[in-house]
């Protein structure tokens, strides 16, 4: 029984690691040539490259669960192919005990796309935005669409570049008043986080006052920044709430209810990564059950076609009703869990009948 799961467990292993280099070969030619006509002055080929790197590990993460879906088709249907599994099933082992041998390989991949979730990907992708952000030059005519909003009170922030260690470029801060009148404008070149005291420090201040009287302008060279917003809460506000830790989430998600800001989006993401073990589990039964049912006797590209296929259906559905929890305000939990259900479900149906 040893030699039998381990035998299978390489299997699995190698297809699912195939598949995932594969996918990332593919989408890294086809990030190249969506940097390509942005390339120019500071933002050289290298940093391109560069840039690519960084977000490296946000791709992994992306695209795991189809590289275990369309691996654990391949791996298992080529045994299947084989009359391996055929004779594994004479053997007297359930397939209930082949599903267990298969996620053995697979909760390698669920632990690496957990770590990388939560400890590399926050850092990674700040840093490749805030790198390429200063080679493009924020005080370009599209910074608005790389940079980051944030509302705190009366006040909307939007910043150029945010780097890891906390520190700020190009920051425009806009004050309104109770009606929703602008009351006072200002640009901060650069700010940086003061531990001992718990401000910020702005460098080189321009600001606009408005009244009914006209607009006043001040610079200072330097200004103290007090607010809540620490650089903790910074760093997880200048990254895509997929791209933030299960605690950044959580803890950010805190802090706008404190606000008594809209949270919707950031619980989404926090339960799409909660929950994104169960996600992969589901397809590996898919994936059993398309190989154990109505996939048995196929060509090896006739699955591979219909795990790519299920695989967009199942994103398709993920991306469908996760907006949709936000628009018609029903739980994110519920959007996230119900693909998961709906997937595992068909998968343990299809099972009962090949059993």
């Amino acid at each position: 029984m040893r030699i039998l799961r381990r035998y299978i467990t390489k299997q699995v292993f190698f297809s699912i690691l195939a598949v995932l280099l594969l996918v990332l070969c593919l989408d890294f030619i086809g990030q190249v040539m969506d940097q390509l006509d942005r390339l120019g002055g500071n933002y050289t080929f290298y940093e391109m490259l560069m840039y690519i790197l960084w977000r490296l590990p946000t791709s992994v993460y992306q695209y795991m669960p189809y590289a275990v879906l369309v691996g654990c088709l391949i791996g298992l249907g080529a045994l299947a192919s084989s009359s391996e599994l055929v004779i594994v099933r004479a053997a007297g082992i359930s397939v209930a005990r082949i599903i267990g041998i298969v996620l053995q390989p697979v909760m390698l991949f669920i632990i690496c796309t957990i770590s990388l979730g939560e400890f590399v990907i926050p850092y990674a992708d700040q840093v490749a935005d805030s790198r390429r952000a200063l080679a493009l030059g924020y005080t370009v005519d599209d910074q608005a669409r790389r940079g980051v909003w944030h509302r705190e009170g009366n006040q909307f922030f939007y910043f150029s570049v945010v780097q890891p260690d906390g520190k700020l470029f190009g920051f425009r801060r806009y004050t309104f008043s109770d009606n929703g009148k602008l009351t006072e404008a200002s640009f901060t070149g650069s700010a940086a986080f003061n531990e001992a005291e718990g401000v910020w420090l702005e460098k080189d201040v321009a600001v606009t006052a408005f009244s009914d009287q006209g607009t006043a302008s001040q610079e200072f060279a330097e200004r103290r920044w007090d607010t809540e917003l620490t650089p903790t809460l910074l760093n997880t506000v200048a990254v895509e709430p997929e791209t933030l830790s299960m605690t950044s989430l959580h803890g950010y998600v805190q802090y706008l209810a404190g606000q008594g800001l809209y949270t919707r989006e950031y619980e989404l993401a926090f339960w799409q990564k909660l929950l994104q073990p169960l996600a992969i589990a589901s397809l590996v039964l898919i994936a059993a059950s398309f190989v154990f049912g109505p996939l048995r006797e196929v060509s090896m590209g006739q699955r591979i076609f219909t795990g790519v296929v299920f695989g967009i259906g199942f994103r398709l559905l993920q991306s469908l009703l996760g907006p949709s929890s936000i628009v018609f305000g029903f739980s994110p939990l519920i959007a996230v869990l119900l693909p998961i259900a709906l997937c595992a479900g068909l998968g343990v149906y299809l099972l009962r009948r090949a059993g």
